[in-house]
């Protein structure tokens, strides 16, 4: 049975109308793939001799197995965000003589596979290796791998569990966070208590049952959970729900685009692509850590720019290179209704705007390295109100692609085309070069200023600059209708 389902999803995927469009897209993820892979294994090769150098007379292993609970955490939200569950249409099975055991099992087997599953192994497998030759015991080396291969497909099968609520993956940030801060500033050791706990899992093969038990119980969970759920009734039946408004009463302090607002919000809160790019552009803040933390870097490279632009405009960057794509559904009836285009795009400028400020707050705490971490942030976040907000708007008038707002963000290429690789010269690459320039040639001062100097200028010709834009989109508005109206 097994066989047949393979055999069906095969044929399904060659006999697509968008077989081109899926083939292209499988081939750059293969290459991409491949790619994380080797870096694996190349790290995973290196890990021992780095860790050896590094922390010299502390057994590397122990040193592995301290931030192993960081692994386990980082890779149940990574996950969350890029592992597609297996899905098959199982309507027309369910009206068939197929064991409803076969389904289920099919399923979560299938995702047994999952090339996420192989991320630590490849890059455990080549240190155990290493552990080998440098003549660690045999035994315990070939157990850890297996106990690291259960635990893989523990978080794989807990990750079932995570995509059915937002609050679990909200939950489970926090404690990353947490236990990240918690360590790092030596309120309590967590790091080294659970580094002793794994450690134990390599010093005593005989805990390796724990961890495949609890593979073996979520699995079991989620068995009974799609079990439960796997009826017709349930299948063609649609579920019906008390409506949850919101009436989102301040935004009408914004004026006449409070009603644009509301919209944009509500669209934001009820859709899974769009609530994705919101905890994604949140979890973003965290992306200065990689390099105020390095002191490689000093306090002023020109890499620190592209941090703050980075930062404060990840919202930006998501959700504005989209627009007016996001609406792709209704804009046919938007641009029916008797609505002022420039109020239309006051209203993403202004949701734009609300975000750099409210990214910029949360990278004050940035000042622990050096005032110059804030000083750069704030430059960039004056630069990306002035100069990106408007280019972004720009670059918007070139989308016709459709969006579908129920799909995951990452790994979905839908509403993709070349403007979201061109714009990324003006927002990315313009500002830092800037920088680099000022700050080569007269100083780390004056480069800052010269960011928030061009922010201001744009701040200033902002309302001209938005007519430019409305032109344009108005220019533009027959020919985004009809590419929006296309479903593939």
């Amino acid at each position: 049975m097994f066989k047949r389902f393979a055999s069906l999803q095969w044929k399904a995927f060659f006999r697509s109308s968008s077989l081109g469009k899926s083939l292209a897209i499988k081939i750059i993820m293969i290459f991409f793939g491949i790619y994380m892979l080797a870096c694996l294994v190349l790290m995973g090769v290196g890990l021992f001799f780095i860790l050896e150098k590094t922390f010299p007379g502390v057994d590397p292993m122990l040193k592995v197995s301290s931030y192993f609970l960081y692994w386990i955490l980082g890779e149940l939200v990574f996950r969350y965000f890029m592992q597609k569950l297996p899905v098959i249409d199982i309507k027309p099975f369910l009206l068939m003589s197929i064991k409803k055991d076969s389904i289920v099992h099919y399923i979560l087997g299938r995702s047994a596979f999952s090339f996420f599953n192989f991320l630590a192994l490849f890059l455990f497998v080549p240190f155990g290796i290493v552990l080998l030759i440098k003549g660690y015991p045999a035994l315990n080396v070939l157990v850890w791998l297996f106990v690291i291969a259960c635990i893989s497909q523990f978080i794989n099968f807990l990750n079932f569990i995570i995509n059915k609520s937002d609050k679990v993956l909200l939950g489970l940030l926090l404690v990353l966070i947490t236990f990240y801060a918690v360590d790092y500033f030596q309120l309590y050791p967590i790091q080294e208590i659970f580094g002793n706990i794994f450690y134990q899992l390599y010093a005593n093969p005989i805990w390796a049952i724990i961890p495949l038990v609890l593979a073996i119980l979520t699995y079991a969970v989620n068995y009974r959970f799609l079990r439960n759920k796997l009826y017709l009734d349930s299948a063609v039946k649609e579920q019906v729900k008390e409506a949850e408004t919101a009436e989102l009463g301040w935004t009408k302090r914004f004026g006449s685009i409070a009603p644009f607002l509301q919209l944009d919000l509500k669209l934001i809160w009820r859709n899974k692509r769009t609530k994705t790019q919101v905890f994604m552009s949140l979890l973003m803040i965290l992306y200065g850590l990689f390099f105020y933390s390095q002191d490689v870097y000093g306090s002023t490279s020109a890499i620190f720019a592209f941090v703050g632009i980075f930062i404060t405009g990840i919202f930006m960057v998501n959700f504005g290179q989209f627009i007016p794509a996001w609406d792709s559904e209704y804009y046919t009836m938007l641009m029916a209704q008797n609505i002022p285009m420039r109020k239309y795009l006051d209203s993403k400028a202004g949701l734009i705007y609300v975000s750099i400020v409210v990214m910029f707050l949360l990278s004050i705490p940035y000042v622990y390295f050096g005032w110059q971490a804030l000083a750069i942030n704030f430059a960039c976040a004056i630069y990306n109100l002035g100069v990106n907000v408007p280019v972004v708007l720009f670059f918007g008038s070139r989308n016709k692609k459709r969006i579908d707002l129920q799909k995951s963000a990452l790994g979905n290429m839908q509403g993709a085309s070349a403007t979201q690789f061109l714009v990324i010269l003006p927002l990315m690459v313009l500002p830092c070069l800037i920088y680099f320039l000022f700050d080569f040639f007269i100083s780390f001062e004056v480069a800052t200023a010269a960011l928030a100097v061009l922010g201001l200028i744009g701040l200033a010709f902002r309302n001209k600059l938005l007519d430019k834009i409305t032109s344009i989109y108005r220019s533009k508005k027959y020919g985004m209708i009809a590419g929006f109206s296309e479903n593939n």
